[in-house]
């Protein structure tokens, strides 16, 4: 047989329980995630058994062997050099090869691994299909990189193409339909075999995968590539599903939720045999961006330095770049840690940390506000979205901060389908009083308007900020049911507007100095510490504006100026959005009379 033949040298030493050993035993640098899935597997060795569980020395050998006498690597200064497996990725591939079930039935069926970015994911993940493919012993096997666009499949799939013209072994025995860059798939006729990439958006339906191979799956909006793939599987014995990544921006996501899956299985509050996780992470306390030492954590490559190689991958070099690159653009530096540390933040370029943010939360009694001037901002739904109102008080010499009190809205319809589809607890918030409902399937413009009435009766509300969209509707609905509201000022959503308010808003939230500026609107260059106590802003730790606040991104035009985008974010951010108008419109004194404790006279 092929897999019998090619197979030249397998390891006489368990190099999966010897790398378990080795992380335990701190000769290895890992992270817990890594720790657990290591002490799972020596108890499974001990105690499988007993659930009937097998490990098949001989298998996981083979499977490594494979990968190291018969695959080369490509690309750069790789080019042609033999696929000498990392000491956790023969950890992963012997695992998902030497575990069995008593009845012959393979172990795993659904693999999960995440770890920074450049560690040989793509290239593992690649190799396990080429296994699959032609070494696996599986009659007709279908082996897919599958992905939800036709293009993502194919970046997983042409890795194992190069890996094919590059092994002398397999360009022999393996046919490729397709020329150069344009191959699009690879038969193994000694078993009538073939792998090639497969997407939500081909059409196609039924596939039968012994093995479906997906890259990336932080990327993926949603499950159906790999639902996709768990279907097909039900028919082959030892079918196989594996995911790859980097971490992610939301934990809801499907990576996410694989993510917290894999966590609960190798700390065993979860009991799956037929699921592997290798997780890298990082312990409590640990900073990439100032302690190198816990850089493997979460890219085990690193200290494994390839035969003819002088230093592992990613490289120490290349991440004190990024380090020095997170350090100089703050807003960079979530990039990186995702990408390169494995630390999940809650946007792709979050706007507000979520220390900050948390940390400025503080709820003050009603009577502190009620004769208060503030501000408010509005950000009126379509139909079906929040919509938000935030008032934001002035700052006193009693209490020297900016308040921020959100109200919010949603229509009452179908709040279990709306609960799944943005994937926050709509039903907790209401109950809890953080959330309000109007009656039927869209938002009520009357309904909001009488609430606002109100609540602009309850407190000192000077002016109203809004976004100009949908507000005529509004205007002729105060008209026809005599509604009066404070004065309201249209507050525009590009960069002309959302950018001073931005920087406002920022300035406030991190207590820095206010920024003091001319008659003609230009910094004064003055010695800022006349001002005694620099405003913050604290806000009353609602989970919906949390949430927003969690969600919320800013771009950048060519003059580096900012806004809150929606389009950008990943989830709801109506509560910052109405939080930065209010902002916009507040000035440094309330509209109508009365100063500010830190009003001189200019503006802020």
């Amino acid at each position: 047989m092929f897999q019998e033949t090619l197979l030249t040298n397998t390891s006489a030493d368990c190099r999966v329980r010897a790398f378990a050993i080795a992380v335990l035993a701190h000769q290895i640098v890992a992270g817990p995630d890594v720790r657990n899935a290591c002490q799972r597997h020596l108890n499974d060795l001990e105690r499988g058994g007993e659930r009937g569980l097998v490990w098949d020395q001989a298998a996981a050998d083979r499977a490594i062997g494979f990968f190291e006498d018969v695959l080369c690597l490509n690309g750069g200064d790789y080019e042609g050099s033999p696929f000498q497996l990392a000491p956790w990725q023969a950890f992963v591939v012997g695992s998902l090869f030497g575990w069995y079930v008593d009845d012959g039935v393979r172990r795993y069926r659904l693999a999960y691994m995440e770890t920074g970015k450049g560690s040989g994911k793509s290239p593992l993940l690649a190799g396990i299909g080429l296994y699959g493919l032609v070494a696996d012993g599986e009659q007709r096997a279908e082996i897919y990189a599958a992905a939800t666009k036709k293009d993502q499949a194919m970046i997983m799939f042409r890795d194992a193409v190069s890996m094919v013209t590059m092994s002398p072994k397999l360009q022999a025995r393996i046919e490729q339909s397709g020329r150069n860059e344009k191959i699009w798939n690879l038969f193994y006729p000694n078993t009538n075999s073939f792998f090639r990439a497969i997407s939500n958006d081909d059409g196609q339906s039924g596939p039968r995968p012994h093995m479906g191979l997906l890259d990336e799956v932080h990327e993926h909006k949603t499950a159906s590539a790999v639902e996709m793939m768990r279907a097909g599987t039900k028919n082959r014995r030892r079918a196989l599903v594996a995911m790859i990544t980097n971490s992610g921006s939301d934990k809801n996501s499907v990576a996410g939720q694989y993510h917290d899956y894999g966590v609960r299985v190798c700390r065993g509050d979860v009991i799956d045999d037929t699921f592997f996780a290798f997780i890298c992470s990082l312990d409590e306390g640990d900073d990439p961006l100032t302690d190198e030492a816990c850089w493997p954590k979460v890219n085990p490559s690193l200290d494994f330095i390839p035969e003819g190689r002088t230093d592992g991958i990613p490289g120490r070099r290349y991440l004190r770049e990024q380090v020095v690159a997170a350090r100089g653009l703050p807003a960079k530096e979530a990039v990186v840690r995702r990408l390169n540390f494995c630390q999940w933040t809650a946007a792709e370029n979050p706007w507000i940390s979520g220390d900050v943010w948390l940390g400025a939360a503080e709820r003050v009694p009603m009577r502190m506000l009620r004769n208060r001037p503030c501000v408010a901002g509005l950000d009126l739904a379509s139909t079906t979205d929040l919509t938000s109102f935030v008032l934001e008080f002035y700052p006193t010499e009693a209490d020297p901060h900016w308040r921020l009190l959100p109200y919010f809205w949603i229509p009452d319809h179908d709040l279990e389908g709306r609960e799944n589809r943005d994937r926050v607890p709509y039903r907790v918030w209401i109950a809890e009083g953080h959330l309000e409902t109007t009656p039927g399937r869209a938002i009520s413009k009357l309904h909001v308007l009488r609430r606002l009435q109100t609540i602009c009766a309850y407190f000192d509300v000077r002016k109203i900020g809004y976004d100009r969209w949908r507000i005529e509707d509004l205007k002729q609905l105060m008209i026809e049911h005599d509604i009066e509201l404070p004065e309201m000022e249209p507050f525009g959503q590009g960069y002309q507007s959302m950018s001073p308010a931005v920087d406002e808003f920022e300035r406030r939230l991190l207590g820095m100095p206010p920024q003091v500026l001319d008659e003609d609107g230009n910094p004064l260059d003055i010695d800022l510490s006349e001002f005694e106590v620099v405003e913050t802003l604290r806000h009353d730790g609602n989970p919906v504006l949390t949430m927003c606040a969690a969600n919320a991104v800013t771009t950048s035009d060519p003059a580096n100026n900012r806004k809150v985008d929606k389009a950008k974010s990943n989830g709801r951010i109506d509560g910052i959005v109405a939080s930065v108008i209010a902002t916009g419109v507040s000035g440094s004194a309330p509209p109508g009379g009365g100063t500010s404790i830190y009003d001189k006279g200019v503006g802020i």
